[in-house]
C-alpha cells in the first residue's frame, strides 16, 4: 500500500524559512518521480516543483522559482522541499504526489498516482 506523508508545515512570518517533508512508503520497488503542488483557498491547485526520479533535475512554478528548493533521498524514501523568502501569497496546503514508473517530472496534476494528505502553510504579514 502506498502511502506519502508530509510533514513540516506551519506559521511562519513574511521572509522566513519552512521546510516540508514527504516520507514515501510502499513505492519502494519502483521508480517514481515526485511533485509538490499547492492549494490556497478558493484557487486551483497548481504546481510548485517537480524532481526527478534520480534527483538530477528540479523545476519550478513561476511563482516561486529561486526561492523554493525540493531535493529527495532515495535511500530513506524521503523528498524534500526548502521554501524560503516566504510570501503571504504562498499561504496554501501543500501536497507532495508520486508518479509511479516515471523517471522525468510531471507537471499535471492529473499525471499523478499517488498523494500525501497535505500540510497547512501559513506565511503572515
Amino acid at each position: 500500500q502506498v502511502q506519502l506523508v508530509e510533514s513540516g508545515g506551519g506559521l511562519v512570518q513574511a521572509g522566513g524559512s519552512l521546510n516540508i517533508s514527504c516520507a514515501a512508503s510502499g513505492l519502494t520497488a519502483s521508480r517514481y518521480a515526485m511533485g509538490w503542488f499547492r492549494q490556497a483557498p478558493g484557487k486551483v491547485r497548481e504546481f510548485v516543483a517537480g524532481i526527478t526520479y534520480s534527483g538530477s533535475r528540479t523545476n519550478y512554478g513561476d511563482a516561486v522559482k529561486g526561492r523554493f528548493a525540493t531535493s529527495r533521498d532515495n535511500a530513506k524514501n524521503t523528498v524534500l522541499l526548502q521554501m524560503n523568502r516566504l510570501k503571504p501569497e504562498d499561504t496554501a496546503v501543500y501536497y507532495c504526489a508520486a508518479k509511479k514508473y516515471y523517471t522525468g517530472i510531471a507537471y499535471d496534476e492529473r499525471d499523478y498516482n499517488y498523494w500525501g494528505q497535505g500540510t497547512q502553510v501559513t506565511v503572515s504579514s
